[in-house]
């Protein structure tokens, strides 16, 4: 059974976490325990007796203010698929809350209030989709039980929205009328809006197409370990774990080890346990090969064909995640995968607007939230490919040397 990965993103009040709530309690997918809590804490209460915002708000601030202020993580299955959900919030001063959330999800639900339309958040909401280069859209217009579930309405809603995709190069858009409170088009249909032809939310996410997301023209593999029993049953054993990043690996292929950039051959390749033929992304794997090579956490195995680029110099976009301000000059660690090295913020290019993607002059220290184009340098090479092209190569954080707190996501370009 695979792993949907998806986030909400919408307007503070749009009803995010509402919706979760739905798809959780009309898929049978709260405990008993958990709903008679739920019942006693419920404020908002809607026809069944229960907040099902409150399921997804796990902070106490959250509670007090009903609002959402940071991004909470809920897990549920079907007999079909399996769903990680991010909630995200909805506060401009919270962008980077919502970057965190999108950067591992495969598909982005942005809510629209059906009373007010297309807003400034959805479009920030749908810049941020468009520089994750985020695979598939949902435009769930909600609250439609406030408009009389008026065809007019969400079909202007549409209307506008796709003017907004198309400007951003979005694919795969797609559009439900719901009401999140009543539960009309999440789970079932509804009966209150015959003119929407289409399946419900649930039954689009339970099928939507996901192959496709796994990179396997790429072959990436990165070093997390190195196994040397070196027991009397394995003296001679030497294998290098990892996750396949992406591609597809065989035994007999003609790798290089980078940085260091030597040639060898596959010997061996496990996973599970046993010894197979080939092993593709995103399994995790072991893989011998035939040379004695001087191998270390955060080394790459790449096809010879196929060579990302190694640099110890490259462009990025950043979002900035901490209070302390960013300046030319200033040293972090980055965290690329499995691999940690010393890097310095030697330019910063422009900030970008999130609200038009319009390029800002750098002229002040930058600030929590901003995303910035920045010049980042290595003190060893670094093995990367564009984030466009492969985002499991193409990403990265920046770590502050002394707090170890993370302080930037980042997209190499």
């Amino acid at each position: 059974m695979d792993i949907l990965r998806l986030m909400t993103a919408g307007s503070v009040d749009d009803g995010k976490s509402t919706l979760i709530g739905r798809l959780l309690y009309d898929s049978k997918s709260i405990l008993v325990d958990q709903m008679e809590v739920l019942e006693k804490q419920s404020k908002n209460k809607n026809s069944n007796g229960i907040d099902l915002a409150i399921i997804t708000d796990g902070l106490r601030a959250e509670r007090e203010q009903g609002i959402t202020i940071d991004v909470a993580y809920r897990y549920f299955a079907t007999t079909k698929r399996k769903f990680i959900i991010a909630d995200a919030p909805g506060h401009v001063q919270y962008t980077r809350n919502m970057i965190t959330g999108a950067s591992t999800a495969e598909l982005m639900i942005i809510l629209i209030d059906a009373r007010q339309g297309v807003i400034e958040q959805t479009r920030r909401h749908s810049i941020i989709a468009s520089l994750l280069k985020m695979k598939h859209i949902v435009v769930a217009v909600n609250k439609m039980d406030l408009v009389d579930y008026s065809e007019e309405v969400f079909n202007k809603i549409k209307t506008d929205y796709l003017e907004i995709a198309d400007k951003l190069n979005l694919k795969n858009v797609q559009f439900f009328p719901i009401s999140a409170l009543d539960g009309d088009n999440i789970v079932d249909k509804s009966t209150k809006m015959s003119w929407f032809k289409d399946d419900s939310l649930l039954d689009y996410l339970e099928n939507v197409e996901l192959h496709q997301e796994v990179n396997l023209e790429d072959t990436r593999f990165q070093v997390q370990f190195v196994i040397r029993p070196q027991t009397e049953e394995h003296h001679d054993y030497r294998g290098y774990a990892g996750e396949i990043v992406s591609g597809i690996y065989k035994k007999g292929d003609r790798i290089k080890v980078l940085p260091q950039n030597i040639e060898t051959t596959i010997s061996k390749l496990e996973t599970g346990g046993k010894e197979v033929d080939e092993v593709f992304a995103p399994q995790p794997a072991v893989i011998h090969i035939a040379d004695d090579i001087d191998i270390s956490r955060g080394d790459f195995f790449v096809n010879v064909d196929q060579l990302p680029t190694v640099s110890n110099e490259f462009e990025a976009l950043i979002c900035w995640m901490d209070s302390k301000e960013l300046v030319p000059g200033n040293k972090y660690f980055l965290q690329h995968r499995s691999k940690l090295i010393k890097t310095i913020v030697k330019e910063i290019a422009y900030k970008l607007d999130v609200n038009t993607l319009n390029e800002i002059p750098a002229d002040t220290p930058v600030k929590l939230n901003e995303v910035v184009r920045v010049t980042l340098k290595t003190a060893t090479p670094l093995v990367f490919d564009s984030f466009e092209k492969n985002q499991g190569t193409g990403s990265a954080v920046l770590v502050d040397e002394t707090s170890n707190a993370t302080v930037a996501a980042v997209m190499i370009i």
